[in-house]
């Protein structure tokens, strides 16, 4: 299904992706409100890139949590407890394995920074003005999740983490005008740097991460008239560059003769589209 957004309503602002850490704003343009996705980034880094993108902390209504591994959530107790210090306590969702699998968010639940919520696979949250449809990837993780992001007609679509597409995932990006997709490694790189070959392995397998190629393909088969930007999301610093990603969107692009534009996300500076 195709949504067509006669105005932009979501602005995402990606403040770090990679390996080292992850979060990233979504912004209802119209209100200012938003939603974070992820917090595996120092306290530093956080304010200071929410303020290099505009966004108003206060207007903070929930955040979420894709899985439990630490470069998304090790931010999660020093953020929350600034927040509680300036009056702020957004109500964290995630899934229920993922809860209790990580010890980011249990400290969060025995210092009583916030409330937690649990969701699952296909369900579908309504979360300060935007419409949020939880999909599962495929991760070595307890849980993990995408999401399908809707405000006014517009549509996100936001996937990291996942070693393959499955049919469910595939469905819920279809008719994004924003899409951040994972282009996590090159093969060649991944297959011939340090990595010790298990590391290597599960990096590439269908619990692992999407390779440039992967996301590539994904995108030329998501293309409609109304997908104006893709971003390439968790690129790796050492099987990768932040080259190759945009090239391989770019010639996925080229070949269909779309008009989409290409961002990178970085790991050390805000991209916002």
């Amino acid at each position: 299904m195709t949504l067509q957004a006669d105005t932009a309503h979501i602005r995402l602002h990606v403040l770090a992706s990679g390996s080292k850490g992850n979060a990233a704003i979504v912004e209802n343009v119209a209100t200012g409100e938003g939603l974070l996705i992820d917090c595996g980034i120092c306290k530093r880094d956080f304010f200071a890139r929410c303020e290099e993108a505009g966004f108003d902390l206060r207007h903070l209504g929930a955040v979420l949590v894709t899985h439990e591994h630490t470069d998304h959530t090790k931010g999660l107790g020093v953020v929350y407890r600034e927040f509680a210090r300036i009056g702020m306590h957004p109500t964290l969702f995630t899934g229920a394995a993922i809860r209790d699998a990580s010890r980011d968010i249990g400290e969060l639940l025995d210092q009583e920074l916030c409330d937690v919520r649990t969701f699952a696979a296909d369900d579908a949250l309504s979360l300060t003005g935007f419409a949020v449809h939880a999909f599962a990837t495929s991760h070595d993780a307890a849980q993990s999740f995408g999401f399908r992001v809707e405000c006014d007609g517009d549509v996100l679509g936001y996937m990291t983490d996942t070693g393959v597409v499955t049919p469910q995932a595939h469905e819920a990006l279809d008719g994004c005008r924003l899409l951040a997709l994972e282009a996590n490694h090159d093969r060649v790189m991944l297959a011939e740097g340090p990595y010790p070959y298990p590391l290597k392995r599960r990096i590439a397998s269908e619990r692992g991460h999407l390779s440039n190629e992967q996301a590539a393909a994904e995108l030329m088969s998501l293309l409609h008239d109304g997908l104006e930007a893709v971003i390439a999301m968790h690129v790796s610093e050492n099987n990768n560059d932040y080259e190759l990603p945009a090239v391989a969107l770019r010639e996925a692009l080229a070949h269909e003769g779309h008009g989409a534009v290409v961002h990178v996300a970085y790991q050390r500076k805000l991209v916002s589209i």
